[in-house]
């Protein structure tokens, strides 16, 4: 419903959201109904986890249903109201700082959801409206309903409409990749902790010699005899495959042992009647020797798990490289697009090529022999070298403010120069998007689908009426095809905005090809432009 004070908006499915809330919620009343009549619901009968199992989901679904159901979102001179099933929220236009547009890319398209950012920084997203694609009619149509009411009734703090996606400043999730990394540091500090343990007990095992007296098996009383092996004569009573890569043998009259967790495979490879030696080690069977198979229990080894905590110290290099970034991107606008943080992924890969060596080798004293501490130390400095890279890769760079530098060179040379770059509307010149690579010299600048050599499908820019009215980063409008960074040039094209996407030296070298000027005229190529970065300042 819309008017010329108010717009509300509904869900299109609230009856549908409504009769299932209707049907989950009996659903769930008739199944704990039919277990107390069945006399299922005491907790020692099995069915007893099903039924509440059952309730819960259809209980849930109910709810869930049922908020979608009663979701309103009515913008007024007032403010913006979004009652929901718990509570009512209003909140005035002078709060309202700018909407935004949270997109979801997923296997099978795109989801959208309009947001709200208040002027203490804080974000929401409302229940609607929602659509499928950045250009949804409908959606575009209520969401800038919403806008028309905040710019008649106060003051957005931004004149465009920003679309945060999970490449951008504004995506969030700092908390999730922060508990990730803490998570994954404890679990290495935990797993090193236990090496030394382990090292000790790979050591007893390793010089654990036959015991005086085989008759019984040592170390099942934990007696002096514990350290040493005793083989005993056993016959498999019955062989079990638990499944998941585990079995168990049973022993006849429980000698050694009653019985010994294997494999699977050995599980599989005794028969009932098979006669075995038992090699017994502190009161747990450790070998078992049969005509055509020889189970040997795993002795964890100090090694493995040396490395094991250095893959788990690694892997917490990948959130903290995430929250690094988010750092660094803590002062561009919410629909700014972030660096990749691949290039410190390759820092993790060039130090795990160094560390896991030096954990197996010197698991216990990794800085005890001179080697290896000759080791860490080059190993070091090498991932420092890394480090220092990966943060002059992931700099956010400033569009660039002078495209002059190479316009002659450009303009007058005679041979092709094939530069990737994309324009990302679609245009006479660049039909259904196919282009991706821009040509310059040797002719007039022109669009291509392929790399080169040579001008095959080529479609000349019309670089007479293209004028600059900017230079800027990359959005998340712009899509995720778009790398994280490349720079955005923002053209006109005889009135029809045209966005060209390039890295910034190559967006430098097309725009002074093109001659473009900013300002709304266009100049001969080889004379000098500027390209700008407009936009209004972030919101306080």
């Amino acid at each position: 419903m819309t008017t010329d004070q108010a717009v509300t908006f509904r869900p299109s499915s609230a009856r549908g959201l409504g009769v299932l809330a209707g049907l989950a919620g009996a659903g769930a009343a008739a199944a704990v109904l039919l277990a107390v009549r069945a006399g299922v619901l005491p907790p020692d009968r099995p069915a007893a986890a099903l039924v509440a199992v059952l309730a819960l989901v259809l209980t849930t679904t109910a709810l869930g249903a049922l908020h979608g159901a009663v979701a309103r979102v009515r913008g007024d001179s007032d403010g913006l109201h979004v009652p929901t099933l718990l509570r009512r929220r209003s909140t005035a236009w002078a709060d309202v700082a700018y909407f935004y547009v949270r997109r979801y890319d997923h296997r099978h398209g795109t989801a959208l959801r309009l947001g709200v950012a208040l002027r203490d920084g804080r974000t929401r997203l409302l229940p609607m409206p929602y659509g499928a694609a950045l250009r949804d009619e409908r959606f575009e149509a209520r969401a800038e309903a919403l806008r028309a009411l905040h710019r008649r009734h106060g003051a957005p703090a931004v004149e465009h409409r920003p679309v945060v996606s999970h490449r951008t400043a504004g995506a969030g999730g700092w908390v999730l990749w922060l508990g990730l990394c803490v998570l994954l540091l404890g679990g290495s500090f935990a797993v090193a902790g236990t090496v030394s343990g382990t090292a000790v007990h790979e050591r007893a095992w390793q010089s654990a010699a036959a015991c005086p007296d085989d008759d019984e098996p040592a170390g099942a009383g934990g007696g002096p005899a514990a350290d040493c092996l005793t083989t005993v004569s056993a016959v498999v009573e019955r062989a079990v495959e638990e499944g998941r890569h585990r079995g168990r043998l049973h022993f006849a009259d429980d000698r050694p042992t009653a019985e010994a967790a294997v494999t699977e495979d050995a599980a599989r490879a005794f028969r009932p009647g098979d006669a075995v030696l038992v090699t017994v080690w502190r009161g747990r069977p450790m070998v078992v020797a049969g005509e055509h198979h020889v189970w040997r229990a795993h002795v964890p080894g100090t090694s493995a798990q040396a490395v094991a905590s250095g893959v788990l110290l690694l892997l917490a290099g990948y959130p903290g490289a995430r929250l690094l970034q988010h750092l660094r991107g803590r002062r561009l606008r919410p629909e700014e697009v972030l660096p990749s943080v691949l290039p410190f992924v390759g820092a993790l890969l060039g130090t795990a090529a160094w560390l896991l060596p030096l954990c197996y080798v010197h698991p216990t004293d990794p800085l005890g022999p001179p080697e290896a501490v000759a080791w860490a130390g080059m190993g070091t400095l090498a991932t420092l070298g890394l480090l220092a890279a990966a943060w002059r890769a992931t700099r956010v760079r400033e569009p660039r403010d002078d495209v002059a530098g190479r316009h002659g060179e450009d303009a007058a040379a005679q041979h092709e120069v094939f530069l990737p770059a994309r324009f990302l509307d679609e245009t006479a010149y660049n039909p259904h998007g196919f282009g991706t690579h821009v040509v310059i010299g040797g002719g007039e600048p022109a669009v291509v689908p392929h790399p080169g050599p040579g001008r095959f499908a080529a479609r000349r820019i019309p670089a007479e009426r293209l004028t600059l009215a900017g230079v800027r980063r990359a959005r998340g409008e712009d899509g995720d095809s778009v790398p994280r960074d490349w720079h955005i040039a923002e053209l006109d094209d005889g009135g029809a905005p045209v966005r060209l996407a390039a890295s910034p030296g190559n967006l430098a070298r097309i725009l002074g090809a093109l001659g473009t000027a900013p300002g709304g005229t266009a100049h001969p190529a080889g004379a000098p432009g500027t390209a700008h970065a407009p936009g209004p300042p972030p919101p306080a």
